[in-house]
């Protein structure tokens, strides 16, 4: 049986057998029968790698994070994680240098993960616990921004809007026209428009 741990670009917990390419945590999310309980534990959400010096977890264990997974990159980032300073490192120093482009570097008597994590966490969710959204111009946001209509979310990928689902993308279509609704926070938005290239699924770019 599915755990219901995998994470869709609205950022809602689904369980489904598919398997995800990335790895989140939010902190400890389940009790003690693998429920998950919260949307959250704290503010520094980050995406990993799967595997990690070969390291290896029980999943849900307790009293031990939540392991929470994600299609891809692009999906992580729309669900309001960003990437992980320790094992995936060079991902995050590209992260950190695109955000330092736009923001600058780190508030004053924070660090630099902690100022990233308090901007993000403004965007992501409100106190109510519900996704943040905001409206743009389709034709004008970056690659690997996901956005929704209707029901669907897409991913803005070389040209296309390509559905989302959670064993891959397909559906390619032209991108929408005028104003839309945007799952990516803004924040993240705009550290892909400075360059930040996120990693996507193989059904992106094959």
């Amino acid at each position: 049986m599915s755990l219901r741990n995998r994470v869709d670009p609205f950022g809602e917990f689904h369980a489904v057998p598919a398997r995800g390419g990335l790895m989140g945590n939010r902190g400890v999310l389940h009790d003690g029968e693998k429920t998950v309980r919260k949307t959250h534990a704290h503010r520094n959400w980050v995406a990993c790698a799967l595997d990690y010096r070969g390291r290896r977890r029980e999943i849900m264990a307790p009293g031990r994070y939540t392991e929470l997974f994600f299609l891809d990159e692009a999906t992580a980032l729309a669900a309001g994680h960003r990437p992980c300073g320790e094992c995936r490192r060079e991902r995050y120093r590209v992260f950190v240098a695109c955000w330092e482009a736009v923001y600058g570097g780190a508030a004053e008597g924070l660090s630099m993960p902690r100022t990233i994590d308090g901007v993000l966490h403004r965007a992501r969710i409100t106190r109510a616990r519900e996704q943040v959204v905001h409206a743009a111009e389709a034709e004008g946001l970056p690659d690997g921004t996901m956005v929704a209509v209707g029901a669907e979310a897409l991913l803005l990928w070389r040209g296309r809007a390509l559905r989302w689902s959670f064993g891959g993308y397909g559906d390619g279509r032209a991108v929408p026209r005028g104003r839309v609704t945007v799952l990516t926070p803004a924040p993240v938005v705009a550290v892909l428009r400075a360059g930040y290239r996120p990693e996507v699924h193989g059904s992106a770019v094959g």
